[in-house]
């Protein structure tokens, strides 16, 4: 049987290849290569899109972080609230700039931090709130934002996989003080490189974030603050114009996509659970079963690609072992590493791959 692809770039880039061509052509001759012009038409159509004022684009999602971080002067001897159970980099990042990463707990059926446990974790040197929009859907920023208001704590949304979700018919990137997104080539709407963006509605926040991505500069040679080389590259820009053309018709495809295999896998396994609130850009299909290696292993001999997001929690990872947060420290979290399985998902999968990737699945 042929190989069904986890993530189909090759047949997205078919479609929209005329218009990616001619863009990356444009860059070709006019040269600049950073910060060109295509950076600032990219800026204006992400913040148009999410519903804001201001969008930077950036080298990553972790630099989106770490610029978002920096803004807010988080630094050495603060604390910052995040979640155990998604990428490295919301932790990563607040520990690199010397403050602590304090982990809360998930909710079961969507994987978001629990705002429930918000509170409990808030202490006099909590300096941020920094929720993950995990495999697609936001986190619950309507009980977070209560919380931070009540406390006077900004929040930054890790969109990095919810980039063109909704929640309450707001976007994803303008729930909270930030939203950071990221464009690796497998996300939802990728460049083919590292990308990434920060958007937001606070000018003053805003003007900082500009500053920290070109070393500090507010002009050539003059640095106000210390900052990093953030730039996203002018032909990342171009790829993410093109992309953007076909992006909110790939959103609508990736729902169907997830409806039927709803529809295929419902008394097989445990399929994605989606707030009512919320809609979904479907970043991964991750589903929960039992005996995970034999599954994968299953599916592998039959061209089925599986991945697992994340099998170790940050709590638990060595890098984080001086925190001294041993395995039952976040029962929930540690339950979803053991037993979360993603299938293959992108809008160009068809009714026959989605009918033998459930058959697969059903029949272990």
């Amino acid at each position: 049987m042929p190989r069904i692809e986890f993530v189909d770039l090759n047949a997205q880039q078919r479609r929209i290849l005329p218009d990616l061509e001619r863009r990356l052509k444009d860059v070709l001759r006019h040269g600049r290569y950073i910060m060109g012009p295509e950076i600032q038409e990219l800026e204006e159509k992400l913040a148009a899109f999410v519903g804001v004022k201001h969008g930077i684009a950036v080298a990553s999602g972790t630099d989106a972080l770490l610029i978002a971080l920096m803004a807010l002067g988080v630094g050495t001897g603060d604390e910052v609230i995040t979640t155990p159970f998604t990428f490295i980099s919301p932790g990563g990042t607040v520990a690199l700039l010397g403050a602590k990463p304090v982990f809360v707990d998930i909710d079961h059926g969507t994987y978001n931090l629990d705002p429930s446990l918000l509170e409990a974790a808030i202490t006099p040197k909590t300096r941020a709130i920094l929720p993950v929009s995990l495999f697609g859907q936001c986190a619950d920023f309507d009980a977070i934002n209560a919380v931070a208001g009540k406390h006077g704590i900004p929040v930054i949304e890790d969109a990095c996989q919810s980039f063109g979700a909704t929640r309450g018919g707001r976007k994803s990137c303008s729930l909270s003080t930030i939203g950071c997104t990221s464009f690796f080539p497998s996300k939802p709407l990728g460049c083919y490189g590292d990308g990434g963006a920060c958007f937001t509605d606070d000018e003053e926040l805003a003007a900082k974030m500009r500053r920290i991505r070109v070393q500090g500069q507010d002009h050539r040679y003059h640095h106000l603050v210390l900052g990093i080389n953030g730039r996203m590259d002018t032909l990342q820009a171009a790829v993410l114009l093109a992309k953007l053309e076909v992006f909110s018709g790939e959103v609508e495809a990736r729902s169907r996509v997830a409806a039927r295999y709803g529809e295929l896998l419902r008394d097989a396994v445990v399929t994605p659970r989606i707030d009512p609130r919320n809609t979904s850009v479907y970043a991964q299909y991750t589903v929960e079963v039992d005996h995970r290696e034999a599954m994968q292993e299953k599916l592998r001999e039959e061209g089925i690609p599986t991945a697992v997001h994340y099998p170790v929690p940050l709590h638990l990872q060595p890098v984080f072992a001086g925190l001294n947060l041993p395995e039952g420290s976040f029962p929930v979290a540690e339950s979803a590493a053991r037993r979360v399985l993603s299938l293959p998902m992108h809008p160009y999968l068809t009714d026959a791959e989605l009918v033998r990737i459930a058959s697969a699945v059903v029949k272990r």
